[in-house]
């Protein structure tokens, strides 16, 4: 018998168009064309979340853990309202344009035809509503994905991947694909923009 791959899919730039979402947001706050708009890192966003609880439960100062981080927020603008904006928002994450029409019921498709075993992880920061795993989970089986197994992280992908014992990730972060090359034996496939000429060469 033929083992099946083991194959995670991350989610935002991967399958959904967070940075559309995301530009829309930043838009509607500060108006088209800001010069602050950086890139959205949901995982970054995530870890302060988890940062901010942990000191509030320990009964710290929580603005003493997070200096260096309101430093860089100030530095890049207003990222922190943008994701205020977006973390009020019930159930942001159901509210997605995919990457590609269609996308996630072809995947559907060949995971049927193929027995792959798929996986989706995400490390998204908590918004208003239901839970991450819950919201995306809706998002996939309306998008095509009828029996999704959705995987909330928090932290790096690489512990995750050597548990989960996958074959690959498909990612579009670099930093992830490096932590899975680093702390497992899955292969990553890191999606590029063909435009983006940095990107590539500092993917090779």
């Amino acid at each position: 018998m033929r083992v099946p791959l083991r194959i995670a899919f991350d989610m935002d730039g991967t399958l959904a168009d967070l940075g559309s979402a995301y530009a829309d947001i930043e838009g509607q706050l500060f108006g088209a064309g800001d010069p602050d708009h950086e890139r959205p890192a949901p995982e970054a966003r995530e870890a302060e979340q988890h940062r901010k609880s942990d000191a509030r439960a320990g009964g710290k100062d929580e603005r003493r853990g997070t200096d260096r981080h309101r430093r860089s927020r100030a530095a890049a603008g207003h990222l922190d309202r943008v994701w205020r904006a977006i973390e009020s928002t019930p159930n942001f994450w159901t509210t997605l344009r995919p990457i590609e029409t269609g996308a996630v019921g072809r995947l559907h498709d060949l995971t049927c035809e193929h027995h792959w075993e798929v996986f989706f992880i995400t490390q998204r920061p908590a918004t208003a509503g239901g839970t991450v795993q819950w919201q995306t989970h809706t998002w996939l089986v309306e998008h095509g994905f009828h029996t999704p197994s959705v995987i909330p992280l928090s932290g790096g992908r690489g512990k995750a991947a050597s548990a989960l014992k996958l074959d690959y990730l498909v990612d579009n972060t670099p930093q992830n694909c490096v932590d899975v090359l680093s702390d497992s034996w899955t292969r990553a496939i890191l999606l590029v923009d063909p435009q983006d000429d940095v990107a590539r060469g500092s993917a090779r």
